[in-house]
C-alpha cells in the first residue's frame, strides 16, 4: 500500500495576518514550538510563509539603535517567502521527499483539492522512519555532515546569528576551549531575545540547549528515535570511545530524509 502525504503530515495550519510585526511572530512561533508560519491576507488566503531563519535572515539582531527600530517595525507580508511550496493530501510520500531536497525547502502546506488542509516538514518524515524503519539499515556515520557550524563558549548571541544567516546554517555548537560540546544555539533559542535592546551583550552560554549527542556506529533508526522523542532537528555525532572530545559531525533530520530520497534507497524500491 503506497503511504500518503496525508498519513504523515500535521493536520491544521498555524498562521499569521501578513500585517503582524516580526516581534509578535516570534512569540508566536516560539509559544507554538514551531519553526515556521503560514501568512494570509485580509480575506484569510494564505500568500506566503515565514520561518525563524527569516527573522534571523532580517538581521533583527542589529545593535544600532535606528535600524532596530526599523526592523521593529517589519511585518510578516515584508519578510515572508512566497508563493507556499503545496503538494495534495493524496501525492506519494516519496514526491514530498523528492521535492523537499530539490527544492532545498524543509516545509510544504497540504493542500486536499486545493484547499489548505495541514502542513508536512522535514520532521514528519523523519517519523515515518522512526515508526517504520528495520534496525541495521545504516549508520550514523554513513549520513551524516562532517563539516558543521561551531563557536567558542564566550561567543555574543549576535555573532553567532551573524554566523548562521551568512552560512545558512539553522544552528551552531557551542564548544569550550578543548573541543567539548557544552550546546547548541538555534535560531528558536534566539527567538525569545530578538528584540531585546541587550541581546548584544548576552553570550551562546546563555540561551543554547543541551546538545543531543548519538554515536557515530549507531543506527539510523535510533537517531530517528532520538530527534523525534526530544523534538530535536539535529543530533551531535560523537566517538563512543571518547565522547567529549571533539564532534565528529553532526546528523540532521534532512540528512535522512535525503538518504530516503536517494535513488539507491530501500525506500525508493
Amino acid at each position: 500500500m503506497e503511504i500518503k502525504v496525508r498519513d504523515f503530515m500535521r493536520p491544521g495550519v498555524l498562521t499569521c495576518r501578513k500585517e503582524t510585526r516580526i516581534g509578535q511572530v516570534a512569540v508566536m512561533l516560539d509559544q507554538h514550538k514551531v519553526h515556521s508560519l503560514m501568512v494570509t491576507d485580509r480575506d484569510g488566503r494564505i500568500i506566503g510563509v515565514i520561518t525563524d531563519f527569516d527573522l534571523l535572515a532580517g538581521e533583527w539582531l542589529s545593535q544600532d539603535p535606528e535600524s532596530l527600530n526599523v526592523m521593529k517595525s517589519l511585518t510578516a507580508g515584508e519578510l515572508m517567502s512566497s508563493p507556499v511550496a503545496s503538494i495534495e493530501a493524496d501525492a506519494p510520500i516519496k514526491e514530498a521527499a523528492d521535492r523537499m531536497i530539490k527544492e532545498v525547502i524543509r516545509r510544504l502546506l497540504v493542500t486536499d483539492k486545493g484547499k489548505p488542509v495541514g502542513v508536512i516538514s522535514v520532521s514528519d518524515i523523519v517519523a515515518h522512519i522512526a515508526m517504520s524503519a528495520p534496525i541495521g539499515r545504516g549508520q550514523v556515520g554513513d549520513v551524516m555532515s562532517d563539516a558543521y557550524l561551531v563557536c567558542r563558549d564566550k561567543t555574543p548571541i549576535a555573532a553567532a546569528a551573524r554566523a548562521m544567516t551568512s552560512t545558512g546554517w539553522r544552528s551552531v555548537l557551542v564548544v569550550d576551549s578543548k573541543g567539548s560540546p557544552l550546546g547548541v544555539v538555534s535560531g528558536l533559542d534566539l527567538l525569545p531575545y530578538c528584540l531585546d535592546d541587550e541581546c548584544g551583550t548576552k553570550l551562546v552560554t546563555e540561551v543554547m540547549h543541551p546538545p543531543l549527542t548519538v554515536s557515530i556506529d549507531a543506527s539510523l533508526q535510533e537517531a530517528a528515535n532520538k530527534m523525534i522523542e526530544s523534538h530535536y532537528h539535529r543530533l551531535i555525532v560523537v566517538d563512543p570511545e571518547d565522547p567529549n572530545s571533539m564532534p565528529l559531525g553532526v546528523i540532521s533530520s534532512f540528512d535522512i530524509v535525503g538518504l530516503m530520497a536517494h535513488p539507491d534507497s530501500v525506500w525508493q524500491k
